[in-house]
Protein backbone atom coordinates (compact mmCIF):
# COMPACT_ATOMS: atom_id res chain seq x y z
CA UNK A 1 0.00 0.00 0.00
CA UNK A 2 1.23 3.46 -0.90
CA UNK A 3 1.69 5.65 2.16
CA UNK A 4 3.30 9.03 1.67
CA UNK A 5 4.87 11.15 4.40
CA UNK A 6 5.05 14.90 3.90
CA UNK A 7 7.23 16.87 6.28
CA UNK A 8 8.12 20.42 7.04
CA UNK A 9 10.15 21.84 9.90
CA UNK A 10 7.71 24.53 11.06
CA UNK A 11 3.91 24.91 11.21
CA UNK A 12 4.06 27.53 8.43
CA UNK A 13 5.60 24.94 6.12
CA UNK A 14 2.74 22.45 6.43
CA UNK A 15 -0.22 24.83 6.78
CA UNK A 16 -0.69 25.12 2.99
CA UNK A 17 -0.70 21.32 2.76
CA UNK A 18 -3.38 20.94 5.41
CA UNK A 19 -5.47 23.61 3.69
CA UNK A 20 -5.29 21.63 0.46
CA UNK A 21 -6.03 18.13 1.74
CA UNK A 22 -8.50 18.91 4.58
CA UNK A 23 -10.42 16.15 6.35
CA UNK A 24 -7.46 14.95 8.37
CA UNK A 25 -7.29 12.95 11.59
CA UNK A 26 -4.80 14.13 14.23
CA UNK A 27 -2.65 11.69 16.18
CA UNK A 28 -0.58 12.98 19.09
CA UNK A 29 2.63 11.05 19.55
CA UNK A 30 6.08 11.79 21.02
CA UNK A 31 5.16 15.40 21.80
CA UNK A 32 4.15 16.08 18.22
CA UNK A 33 1.07 16.01 15.96
CA UNK A 34 0.65 13.80 12.91
CA UNK A 35 -2.11 14.61 10.43
CA UNK A 36 -3.47 11.47 8.74
CA UNK A 37 -5.26 11.89 5.44
CA UNK A 38 -6.98 9.55 2.98
CA UNK A 39 -6.69 10.94 -0.55
CA UNK A 40 -7.62 9.14 -3.77
CA UNK A 41 -7.11 5.73 -2.19
CA UNK A 42 -3.73 6.67 -0.76
CA UNK A 43 -2.73 7.30 2.85
CA UNK A 44 -0.83 10.52 3.56
CA UNK A 45 0.68 11.58 6.87
CA UNK A 46 1.71 15.22 7.29
CA UNK A 47 3.87 16.49 10.14
CA UNK A 48 6.18 19.31 11.04
CA UNK A 49 9.26 18.16 12.87
CA UNK A 50 10.21 21.32 14.76
CA UNK A 51 13.57 22.86 13.97
CA UNK A 52 16.87 20.99 13.98
CA UNK A 53 18.47 17.66 13.19
CA UNK A 54 17.38 15.78 16.32
CA UNK A 55 13.74 16.73 15.93
CA UNK A 56 13.69 15.96 12.21
CA UNK A 57 15.30 12.56 12.82
CA UNK A 58 12.69 11.73 15.46
CA UNK A 59 9.82 12.79 13.20
CA UNK A 60 11.18 10.96 10.17
CA UNK A 61 11.66 7.76 12.16
CA UNK A 62 8.14 8.02 13.56
CA UNK A 63 6.60 8.54 10.13
CA UNK A 64 8.36 5.43 8.84
CA UNK A 65 8.31 3.09 11.83
CA UNK A 66 5.01 3.97 13.52
CA UNK A 67 2.91 5.16 10.58
CA UNK A 68 4.42 2.88 7.93
CA UNK A 69 5.18 5.54 5.34
CA UNK A 70 7.15 4.21 2.37
CA UNK A 71 7.89 7.48 0.55
CA UNK A 72 8.82 10.80 2.13
CA UNK A 73 8.59 14.30 0.68
CA UNK A 74 9.96 17.32 2.53
CA UNK A 75 8.64 20.80 1.81
CA UNK A 76 10.19 23.90 3.30
CA UNK A 77 12.40 26.93 2.99
CA UNK A 78 16.15 27.40 2.93
CA UNK A 79 18.81 30.08 2.79
CA UNK A 80 20.92 30.53 -0.32
CA UNK A 81 24.68 30.08 -0.24
CA UNK A 82 24.95 30.03 -4.02
CA UNK A 83 24.90 33.65 -5.14
CA UNK A 84 22.93 32.70 -8.25
CA UNK A 85 19.92 31.66 -6.15
CA UNK A 86 17.24 34.26 -5.56
CA UNK A 87 14.29 34.48 -3.17
CA UNK A 88 11.49 32.21 -4.39
CA UNK A 89 13.74 29.84 -6.36
CA UNK A 90 12.93 26.16 -5.93
CA UNK A 91 15.89 23.92 -5.09
CA UNK A 92 15.75 20.12 -5.20
CA UNK A 93 18.38 18.33 -3.15
CA UNK A 94 20.46 15.93 -5.23
CA UNK A 95 22.57 15.21 -2.15
CA UNK A 96 22.88 16.54 1.38
CA UNK A 97 25.62 16.99 3.97
CA UNK A 98 25.91 18.01 7.63
CA UNK A 99 28.04 21.15 7.64
CA UNK A 100 28.35 21.19 11.44
CA UNK A 101 29.58 17.61 11.78
CA UNK A 102 33.29 17.94 12.46
CA UNK A 103 35.74 15.22 13.47
CA UNK A 104 38.46 16.62 11.24
CA UNK A 105 40.83 16.42 14.24
CA UNK A 106 40.99 12.68 13.51
CA UNK A 107 41.86 13.19 9.85
CA UNK A 108 38.35 12.88 8.46
CA UNK A 109 36.74 15.36 6.05
CA UNK A 110 34.10 17.76 7.34
CA UNK A 111 30.66 16.18 7.43
CA UNK A 112 31.99 12.62 7.64
CA UNK A 113 31.25 10.10 10.36
CA UNK A 114 32.86 6.60 10.43
CA UNK A 115 30.74 3.96 8.65
CA UNK A 116 28.91 6.80 6.95
CA UNK A 117 29.66 9.30 4.21
CA UNK A 118 29.87 13.05 3.76
CA UNK A 119 26.90 13.14 1.39
CA UNK A 120 23.54 11.39 1.36
CA UNK A 121 21.97 10.87 -2.07
CA UNK A 122 18.30 11.68 -2.65
CA UNK A 123 16.03 9.36 -4.62
CA UNK A 124 16.69 9.71 -8.36
CA UNK A 125 13.19 8.63 -9.44
CA UNK A 126 11.52 11.26 -7.30
CA UNK A 127 13.93 13.88 -8.61
CA UNK A 128 13.05 12.93 -12.21
CA UNK A 129 9.36 13.10 -11.33
CA UNK A 130 9.89 16.59 -9.92
CA UNK A 131 11.42 17.69 -13.20
CA UNK A 132 8.33 16.47 -15.05
CA UNK A 133 6.08 18.37 -12.65
CA UNK A 134 8.19 21.50 -12.99
CA UNK A 135 7.95 21.34 -16.78
CA UNK A 136 4.16 20.97 -16.63
CA UNK A 137 3.81 23.88 -14.22
CA UNK A 138 6.27 26.09 -16.05
CA UNK A 139 8.57 26.30 -13.03
CA UNK A 140 12.31 26.64 -13.15
CA UNK A 141 13.64 23.94 -10.86
CA UNK A 142 17.25 23.99 -9.67
CA UNK A 143 19.01 20.83 -8.51
CA UNK A 144 21.85 21.15 -6.06
CA UNK A 145 23.61 20.32 -2.82
CA UNK A 146 21.92 21.23 0.44
CA UNK A 147 23.95 21.61 3.63
CA UNK A 148 22.32 21.03 7.01
CA UNK A 149 23.34 22.13 10.48
CA UNK A 150 21.92 23.09 13.85
CA UNK A 151 22.58 26.77 13.18
CA UNK A 152 20.70 29.57 11.48
CA UNK A 153 23.58 30.96 9.45
CA UNK A 154 23.62 34.71 8.88
CA UNK A 155 27.38 35.25 8.72
CA UNK A 156 29.02 35.79 5.35
CA UNK A 157 32.29 34.09 6.34
CA UNK A 158 30.52 30.94 7.50
CA UNK A 159 28.33 31.02 4.42
CA UNK A 160 31.32 31.11 2.10
CA UNK A 161 33.05 28.30 4.03
CA UNK A 162 30.01 26.03 3.71
CA UNK A 163 29.60 26.82 0.03
CA UNK A 164 33.27 26.07 -0.68
CA UNK A 165 33.67 23.02 1.57
CA UNK A 166 30.55 21.18 0.45
CA UNK A 167 29.98 22.87 -2.93
CA UNK A 168 26.62 23.72 -1.41
CA UNK A 169 23.83 25.73 -2.98
CA UNK A 170 21.52 26.16 -0.01
CA UNK A 171 21.50 25.54 3.71
CA UNK A 172 18.91 24.67 6.31
CA UNK A 173 18.52 22.74 9.56
CA UNK A 174 16.81 19.40 8.82
CA UNK A 175 17.45 17.91 5.39
CA UNK A 176 20.59 15.84 5.89
CA UNK A 177 19.26 14.18 9.05
CA UNK A 178 16.06 13.28 7.17
CA UNK A 179 18.27 11.87 4.41
CA UNK A 180 20.39 9.75 6.76
CA UNK A 181 17.28 8.32 8.41
CA UNK A 182 15.45 7.54 5.16
CA UNK A 183 18.49 5.92 3.56
CA UNK A 184 19.16 3.83 6.67
CA UNK A 185 15.55 2.60 6.71
CA UNK A 186 15.28 2.10 2.95
CA UNK A 187 12.65 4.75 2.23
CA UNK A 188 12.91 6.89 -0.93
CA UNK A 189 12.90 10.59 -0.11
CA UNK A 190 12.73 13.94 -1.85
CA UNK A 191 13.59 17.33 -0.39
CA UNK A 192 12.38 20.57 -1.93
CA UNK A 193 13.38 23.95 -0.58
CA UNK A 194 12.08 27.34 -1.62
CA UNK A 195 14.67 30.06 -1.11
CA UNK A 196 13.37 32.45 1.54
CA UNK A 197 16.56 34.36 2.30
CA UNK A 198 20.22 34.68 1.51
CA UNK A 199 22.39 33.34 4.31
CA UNK A 200 24.25 36.61 4.79
CA UNK A 201 21.12 38.78 4.98
CA UNK A 202 19.64 40.09 8.19
CA UNK A 203 17.41 37.28 9.47
CA UNK A 204 14.72 39.49 11.01
CA UNK A 205 14.25 41.21 7.66
CA UNK A 206 14.29 38.42 5.14
CA UNK A 207 13.16 35.28 6.94
CA UNK A 208 10.05 36.69 8.59
CA UNK A 209 8.98 38.50 5.45
CA UNK A 210 9.31 35.65 2.99
CA UNK A 211 8.69 32.51 5.07
CA UNK A 212 4.98 32.14 4.39
CA UNK A 213 5.06 33.01 0.70
CA UNK A 214 8.04 30.73 0.08
CA UNK A 215 6.43 27.89 2.02
CA UNK A 216 3.31 28.16 -0.14
CA UNK A 217 5.36 27.89 -3.32
CA UNK A 218 7.15 24.81 -2.03
CA UNK A 219 3.98 23.18 -0.69
CA UNK A 220 2.10 23.73 -3.96
CA UNK A 221 4.84 21.89 -5.81
CA UNK A 222 4.80 19.01 -3.32
CA UNK A 223 1.04 18.65 -3.75
CA UNK A 224 1.51 18.32 -7.51
CA UNK A 225 4.13 15.64 -6.93
CA UNK A 226 1.81 13.72 -4.60
CA UNK A 227 -0.92 13.75 -7.23
CA UNK A 228 1.51 12.38 -9.83
CA UNK A 229 2.85 9.70 -7.47
CA UNK A 230 -0.69 8.52 -6.77
CA UNK A 231 -1.63 8.51 -10.47
CA UNK A 232 1.50 6.53 -11.34
CA UNK A 233 0.80 4.02 -8.57
CA UNK A 234 -2.68 3.11 -9.81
Amino acid sequence: MLKIAIMGAMPEEIEPLLEYFKGYRVTNYAKNKYYEIEHKGCSIVVAYSKIGKVNSTLTTTTLIERFGCNKLLFSGVAGAVNSELKIGDLVVASKLAQHDLDISAFGHPYGYVPEGSVFEEADSELIELSKEVAKEKGFELKEGVIATGDQFVCDVVRKEWIAKTFKADALEMEGASVAVTCNALGVPFFILRSISDAADMDASFSFDEFLKSSAKISADFIVSMVERIIDNFK
